[in-house]
C-alpha cells in the first residue's frame, strides 16, 4: 500500500488512483468533510472488499461520491422538489437519501426500502476521482470505531488493508456531512453535520 502527498492539481496522483478503481482497487481519499474510503460503486467484489475492511454489516448501507448532480440523476429518482433541493446545496457536506432507480441491483443500497445515499462534495479531488464511475463514499474507519485525521492514523487503523492513500493533510475527524432523507413527504434530517440545509 501507499500514501503519497498531493497538491490540489496534482493530476498524475488521481490518474493513478481511479486506475486503481479500475482495477478493483481500495483508496482513501479526502471530501469536504472527513477521509473517505473508496471503491468503484459499480465492481460488487470491490464493495465486498470494503466491507470486510470496515468489518461493516453488509446490510448496513454506504453513501457513493459523484461528480455532479447530472450524474446522481442517472442513477436516482428524482422529482421536481428534490431536484431543487440538489441544486440548491449541491456540491457541498451533505448525503441525501433517495429512491435508486428501478432495474439496479447494488449492494450498497438498503435492501429492504431500495435506498442510497448519494453525495457531490465540495472538493475537487473527490470529484476528479468520480468522474468516470462513482465511488464510495463512506468513512475510513472501521466501524464503530473512531473517525481518524490523517491517513497515516487511518491506514493503522485498517490494518494496512488499502491500495492507496491520498495525503492532503489532517482533516477534521469529527467533522460529517449532514444527511438528509428525500424519500419522505418532508425532507427529514437524520443527523446534523456542516451542511446548513436550503430548501
Amino acid at each position: 500500500m501507499e500514501i503519497l502527498k498531493m497538491k490540489a492539481n496534482d493530476l498524475e496522483i488521481i490518474d493513478y488512483a481511479v486506475h486503481i478503481l479500475s482495477e478493483g482497487g481500495t483508496i482513501i481519499y479526502p471530501t469536504d468533510t472527513v477521509y473517505g474510503l473508496g471503491v468503484n460503486l459499480f465492481d460488487g467484489y470491490a464493495v465486498k472488499k470494503l466491507y470486510n475492511i470496515k468489518k461493516r454489516n453488509e446490510y448496513k448501507p454506504v453513501s457513493a461520491c459523484f461528480p455532479s448532480i447530472k450524474s446522481v440523476l442517472m442513477l436516482v429518482e428524482g422529482n421536481k422538489r428534490n431536484i431543487s433541493i440538489l441544486n440548491k446545496n449541491l456540491p457541498g457536506s451533505f448525503t441525501f437519501i433517495m429512491y435508486k432507480k428501478r432495474g439496479l441491483g447494488f449492494k450498497f443500497f438498503d435492501r429492504s426500502s431500495n435506498k442510497i445515499g448519494v453525495r457531490v462534495p465540495k472538493n475537487k479531488i473527490a470529484i476528479e476521482l468520480s468522474k468516470i464511475f462513482p465511488i464510495t463514499a463512506t468513512s475510513a474507519n472501521k466501524s464503530s470505531m473512531e473517525t481518524l485525521s490523517t491517513p497515516k492514523k487511518i491506514v493503522k487503523q485498517l490494518d494496512y488493508d488499502v491500495d492507496l492513500a491520498i495525503d492532503v493533510g489532517p482533516l477534521k475527524p469529527d467533522k460529517f456531512s449532514t444527511v438528509v432523507d428525500l424519500t419522505k413527504k418532508e425532507p427529514v434530517i437524520l443527523r446534523e453535520g456542516s451542511g446548513n440545509l436550503i430548501i
